[in-house]
């Protein structure tokens, strides 16, 4: 099995150590790099080429959230998962749509955090369901129509089928819990996601999710 490559960064040398300590014990997991601000990452990841990268929001010179924007929009891009203190901010939404694959707060169980760097470099976003009303939350406000008139137009260019997967993966289900529900296979389901991640010209299954709760379909889902 070929490990994670992964890369840390954080400006707290100690939270890095415990970091590497936590991460360095998982047998499927290697530490690339390590990085104290932002502006490091760039070059770090030209070099190392991680899968993952785990940053940190709150930097002094480059935060992640700027970070974040600019790796999402290289070639070959490494998924990113923010590690914050706070459990909902605009600031994460922020890094969410620029193509984060989600966050963890660092008062996370170590056990957690280790099988959320797994879980992002499989694919699959490290947001709870919970979580995810939380952040999505914060969209709403006076441009809220706008939005999600945007937001359906985009949409528009997805089947009936592709609409089914989009909503599920705004629910928070895994391919396995989506091709149960829709009564298809798994590869299938990787396939129309993968399709809506081209047809939308998104970077992952959170921005789908996003995009799926701007248009107003999970409300309509849950009969909200």
């Amino acid at each position: 099995m070929t490990a994670i490559r992964l890369l840390l960064v954080d400006d707290d040398p100690l939270v890095r150590a415990g970091l590497s300590l936590m991460m360095g014990g998982a047998d499927d997991i290697e530490i690339v790099g390590e990085a104290s601000d932002g502006a490091e990452v760039g070059d770090l990841v030209e070099r190392t080429r991680p899968d993952v990268v785990l940053m940190d929001i709150r930097m002094p010179s480059v935060d992640g959230l700027t970070a974040t924007e600019r790796l999402r929009g290289r070639p070959d891009a490494p998924q990113v998962v923010l590690l914050t203190t706070f459990h909902a901010d605009e600031h994460v939404l922020r890094a969410l749509r620029a193509g984060a694959a989600g966050f963890v707060l660092k008062d996370t169980p170590p056990a957690e955090i280790v099988e959320a760097v797994r879980r992002v470099a499989a694919g699959d976003p490290v947001l709870s369901p919970t979580v995810t009303r939380q952040l999505m939350a914060h969209a709403a406000g006076a441009a809220a129509e706008t939005r999600r008139a945007r937001a359906r137009a985009r949409i528009a260019a997805l089947n009936d089928r592709e609409c089914e997967v989009a909503v599920a993966v705004g629910r928070g289900l895994s391919n396995a819990q989506i091709a149960a529900a829709l009564f298809m296979s798994v590869a299938t389901v990787k396939t129309h996601v993968s399709r809506i991640l081209t047809k939308l010209d998104l970077n992952n299954r959170v921005q789908i999710a996003l995009l799926a709760h701007d248009a107003g379909l999970l409300d309509e889902d849950t009969g909200a």
